[in-house]
């Protein structure tokens, strides 16, 4: 499998395969796991998904550290594309992390429903 590269590459993929409800399950049952207060609707468009996903992670990384690394555990993104990013500027690095988070789920929705 390869991975998008982009938000637009990997809502598009999502959609081909007609799986975007099942992305939105998966992230909210990690997001239950990983105890952060957020729920999506099925329903919700991408552009939202992906705005108030950045804002979650933007509040996370300032004010609730260690709610932010667990997420990431639970969402099981690699440490080491965490590492890579520019910290320097908050609002690019929530960016960059919820398309890394997002990116994660899809590869397991789409394994599930290759292989399950």
């Amino acid at each position: 499998m390869t991975l998008p590269s982009t938000f637009d590459d990997l809502i598009a993929e999502v959609n081909a395969f007609n799986l975007y409800q099942k992305l939105i399950v998966q992230l909210n049952k990690d997001l239950l796991y990983a105890n952060v207060g957020l729920e999506f609707d099925e329903e919700t468009l991408p552009l939202s998904l992906k705005l108030v996903l950045q804002e979650t992670l933007f509040h996370l990384i300032q004010n609730k550290f260690s709610d932010y690394l667990n997420l990431l555990y639970q969402v099981d993104v690699s440490e080491s594309k965490i590492r890579a990013l520019d910290g320097e500027d908050l609002v690019k690095l929530s960016e960059h992390v919820a398309f890394l988070i997002l990116q994660r789920e899809w590869q397991k929705v789409w394994y599930k429903s290759k292989f399950a």
